[in-house]
């Protein structure tokens, strides 16, 4: 869908003051901070779309700027950031936030700026773009802009989705927006539940008490460590974790924004509420890993190795060099099933590192013909890699491992079946290969009456059909 993604919400001055601690001010029992650097960024409303703009989109801010130099710092700092600002007149002041950091923490904020402060009317330019949107972000910081009637009327009645990031003080969202995402806290104040048990049980009972009342579409409550729970038509909740939890959270703040902008673009861009959430809670475990907004300003780290190469290498480096044994198998892995199981966690036993080298698709097709593989190779990929018995996976194009296998020097290859090798049987057709480093070759067996090709014949005389990992 064409036209911008449009925040509408407070935006606000973000200005972190980082120093060094040293010692006590001797007039009263508090740390000394000595500046070493001050950095201003766009907060509020302005933060969300600064990081809704660093996805290249086109963002557009409507949003209450004053007539003052914190007002004009703030509207240089979002153009410079690709950001079009529909400013609305604000009476008073633009708001500031200042945050003295030291050693990583903050050990003061100062607020400048009065309270909530009513704007004027919108100008034409701001409902046209509201017209025009993708999608619209309702960015609510509870200074008032969205109580705005003339702009609330224009929300209502915009085609666009809109997703609806609420405040405490801030008014209902508009009834038929298509999604809310307040946090669990925030949850709570906006509901007044206070009723007892895990953050789950909280989210689901609030959330769709949320949803009934505003009489929006969903509702995601975003629950920090735990991804977030989205709260829809019917009575269970989807639940969506993180796809990690960073070791370090150094400063969390526009993880919600994120949460939101990411939310509304794949919104915008036609995905389900679901997806959306989905992508929503990815995309703001990233920013957190990354450090938030404390990472907003530093030097953009080189691109990395391709990540199987990467991990799968510099495992086996890690291994060896604590003088450990590298174990290596292969195949298609098609369809996951018992037999495939018994024989990764057989070859783990076997050494302390475990490499998977995969086919790919095309290899697969080569191999097994045009029907396969059933499921594509990043469904494989992320299924094997799921395994607490499998360390990495390494993907290779070839009909055989050998190039892959010249790479890595297992010094244990392993492969399921009935290969019998010294007792007369035939021999692994990468035995010379591996030999020449001076590596072992052995075989595992094979469950009995477990096989790929087996489960897809089973299900055809069923009457299923197996297509791209899904039977129908």
């Amino acid at each position: 869908m064409s036209g911008p993604l449009v925040v509408v919400g407070d935006a606000l001055l973000d200005r972190d003051v980082t120093g060094t601690v040293n010692r006590v001010c001797p007039d009263a029992p508090v740390p000394v901070l000595d500046e070493r650097t001050a950095v201003d960024r766009p907060g509020g409303a302005g933060l969300a779309a600064l990081l809704a703009a660093a996805q290249d989109t086109e963002v557009a801010l409507v949003t209450a700027l004053a007539d003052d130099a914190c007002g004009a710092r703030l509207a240089e700092l979002l153009a410079d950031a690709g950001v079009a600002v529909y400013p609305m007149k604000l009476p008073g002041a633009t708001a500031e936030k200042i945050r003295l950091r030291a050693g990583g923490q903050t050990l003061l904020r100062l607020d400048r700026g009065g309270g909530p402060q009513p704007p004027g009317e919108p100008p034409e330019a701001v409902l046209e773009v509201l017209s025009q949107a993708r999608a619209i972000l309702v960015s609510d910081y509870g200074r008032g802009l969205v109580r705005q009637p003339t702009l609330r009327a224009a929300l209502a009645e915009a085609s666009a989705p809109v997703v609806w990031d609420p405040h405490p003080r801030g008014p209902a969202a508009v009834a038929g927006a298509r999604l809310a995402t307040p946090n669990l806290a925030e949850l709570r104040q906006l509901t007044g539940d206070a009723g007892a048990g895990s953050a789950l049980s909280t989210a689901t009972r609030a959330g769709h008490e949320l949803r009934r009342r505003w009489r929006v579409g969903a509702v995601a409550v975003t629950m920090g460590p735990d991804g977030a729970a989205l709260c829809h038509a019917g009575s269970t909740p989807l639940v969506v974790p993180p796809p990690s939890i960073p070791d370090r959270v150094e400063d969390t703040c526009g993880a919600g924004d994120r949460f939101a902008a990411t939310a509304a673009l794949a919104l915008g861009d036609g995905a389900l509420v679901s997806e959306a959430v989905g992508a929503a809670v990815a995309a703001a475990s990233a920013y957190v890993a990354a450090g938030g907004a404390a990472g907003l300003h530093r030097e953009p780290a080189q691109p990395p190795a391709p990540a199987a190469a990467r991990t799968a290498e510099d495992l086996v480096a890690a291994v060896r060099a604590d003088g450990g044994t590298v174990v290596a198998t292969g195949g298609c892995f098609d369809i996951l099933h018992a037999g495939h199981v018994a024989t990764l966690q057989a070859a783990r036993r076997l050494g302390d590192c475990l490499v998977v080298c995969l086919n790919s698709d095309r290899s697969v097709r080569g191999l097994k013909g045009p029907e396969r593989p059933v499921n594509p190779e990043a469904d494989r990929v992320r299924l094997l890699t799921a395994l607490d018995c499998v360390d990495a996976v390494m993907v290779f194009d070839e009909p055989t491992p050998h190039r892959v296998l010249a790479r890595l020097r297992p010094d244990v290859w392993v492969k399921g079946g009935d290969y019998a090798g010294e007792d007369g049987g035939p021999e692994l057709p990468e035995a010379d290969l591996v030999h020449r480093w001076g590596g072992r070759v052995v075989t595992v067996p094979y469950l009995a009456g477990r096989s790929t090709t087996g489960t897809i014949s089973a299900a055809h005389q069923r009457g299923l059909h197996l297509v791209k990992g899904a039977a129908v």
